[in-house]
């Protein structure tokens, strides 16, 4: 089966296993042969174990925290042209006022206010050419 080579106390043994069978083997050494019971099988294993230390989370870090911004900003839902504007700076909107005109593929659209605010900056001027998602209005919830 296996053949082996050992040095004991300066003394060398040539061993073979021949058998082994539920922890008994059949073995020679140097020409004998000998019935082997095995006591115990070390296994050593050369996987590192790991271990982490403790994830230290601060207080609080499990509730979601929400962003209280009192600036609203109106962008462009599809590319186009802006056509017309109908506010300025300082202006007072309600829901649902118009607050500017443009043309998308070939249409006229209205942007509304989702929201009351006062006007806060306007990023577009008539005639300007925007992208889809391009910021044009910003305004201030009230």
């Amino acid at each position: 089966m296996k053949r082996f080579k050992f040095a004991i106390s300066g003394n060398n043994y040539d061993v073979e296993v021949k058998k082994f069978e539920n922890g008994k083997a059949r073995i020679e050494v140097n020409g004998t042969c000998y019935n082997v019971d095995l006591h115990k099988q070390e296994n050593t294993s050369k996987t590192p174990i790991l271990v982490r230390s403790r994830v230290k989370n601060p207080a609080g870090s499990d509730r979601i925290q929400k962003s209280v911004s009192s600036t609203f900003k109106v962008s462009a839902p599809l590319p186009g042209n802006i056509m017309q504007i109908a506010v300025k700076v300082g202006d007072t909107v309600a829901k649902d006022d118009m607050l500017l005109m443009y043309e998308a593929m070939k249409m006229e659209n209205k942007l509304l206010a989702e929201k009351d605010g006062v006007i806060k900056a306007v990023n577009v001027n008539p005639g300007d050419s925007v992208l889809q998602d391009e910021v044009l209005i910003e305004m201030e919830i009230i």
